[in-house]
């Protein structure tokens, strides 16, 4: 195999993001692929923190171990193991998505949601990602090692993104990219342009993810996209939970689909001789999804890490990953590998 360089643009989408996990565990198997960039939203951009400290503070199989700790701590189980093993005697994911959603657990949390506000909790309130996110090695995630990595925000007074890489990759930039406003209370951050703190929600209403900042011209021209939303939804949600669930799905890849039909446009331009060859990048797009599997879950299973769902996200993302590379390893830095005119026409 010849050597490959790519990009990654990682999606957020709560606990689904275990389905990126084994995507990237899958892809650290690959000896002979370079991860140059990632760019990250939300859980994409908490997956992308674990993966370039464990391949800035040593390689591949320290990213891998890197990857299971943190989802260890996210589903509270110390042995990703053992979640494998539950997963396996464990039903389908769909039947198991339907009960978790009529669980007490998620009906009560889902039911304070709609009435209240985070900020009605007062003293009580505490953001539960705060203490694992503290224990991430920052001095890896923001070393100049290893793959750039840029982590998306929205800024609540102006609605605007913001895109933090290097050194201004902190605890609450990784908390404000995935916090959710009707869960968690907007994360404030000093913005040196205005030279003020400004509040932050979660960057998949502005990039999920953001792919402008792998464009680069020292960036490969590969972008791979980590899907987790599901583009097509073919049932109508009817109940409250579904309906907010599709609204949420839909504004989440309003902005990716936006940049990929910008993508679209410059190839066409190129490819025509309206521009000159080398004046834009020409990106090439490939994308890791399981839309099928993405369908048969709900919005409970978003909020609630269950290990065991967990484990079964994992293994997809694995095969997907592995479904990619046999088909389309000889396509990295030659052509895209996915239909752009389809997902937006």
């Amino acid at each position: 195999m010849s050597r490959k360089r790519i990009n990654l643009a990682l999606q957020g989408g709560g606990a689904h993001g275990a389905f990126t996990w084994g995507v990237l565990d899958r892809l650290l198997e690959e000896s002979e692929l370079e991860i140059a960039a990632i760019s990250g939203t939300s859980a994409g951009a908490l997956n992308g923190a674990a993966l370039k400290a464990g391949l800035a503070s040593g390689d591949a199989q320290t990213a891998r171990e890197n990857l299971d700790w943190f989802w260890g701590r996210v589903g509270a189980v110390n042995d990703p193991n053992l979640a494998s093993w539950m997963s396996a005697l464990a039903p389908a994911a769909g039947p198991l998505a339907t009960a978790m959603e009529s669980s007490w657990p998620y009906q009560a949390m889902d039911f304070a949601s709609r009435l209240s506000s985070p900020y009605a909790m007062g003293p009580f309130y505490q953001n539960p990602l705060d203490p694992i996110v503290n224990d991430m090695h920052f001095d890896a995630i923001c070393s100049p090692k290893g793959p750039e990595l840029h982590v998306c925000a929205t800024n609540v007074q102006t609605g605007k993104i913001r895109v933090f890489a290097g050194d201004d990759i902190s605890v609450n930039a990784l908390l404000a990219s995935a916090c959710l406003p009707t869960m968690f209370q907007a994360i404030e951050i000093h913005d040196p342009k205005v030279d003020a703190i400004q509040s932050y929600w979660d960057g998949g209403f502005m990039g999920n993810p953001p792919l402008f900042p792998l464009f680069e011209a020292h960036l490969p021209q590969d972008v791979m996209i980590v899907n987790i939303n599901p583009l097509v939804r073919h049932e109508v949600p009817k109940t409250p939970q579904e309906i907010q669930n599709r609204i949420n799905e839909i504004s989440f890849n309003s902005s990716l689909l936006r940049e990929l039909r910008a993508i679209d446009f410059v190839r066409r331009l190129l490819a025509d001789g309206s521009v000159k060859p080398g004046s834009m990048k020409d990106v090439l797009v490939h994308m890791i999804a399981d839309d099928a599997l993405m369908n048969t879950l709900n919005v409970a299973t978003k909020l609630l890490p269950s290990p065991i769902i967990l484990a079964k996200l994992k293994a997809a993302g694995r095969v997907a990953a592995d479904q990619f590379l046999q088909a389309h390893w000889d396509d990295i830095g030659v052509t895209s590998s996915c239909d752009l005119r389809p997902m937006f026409a």
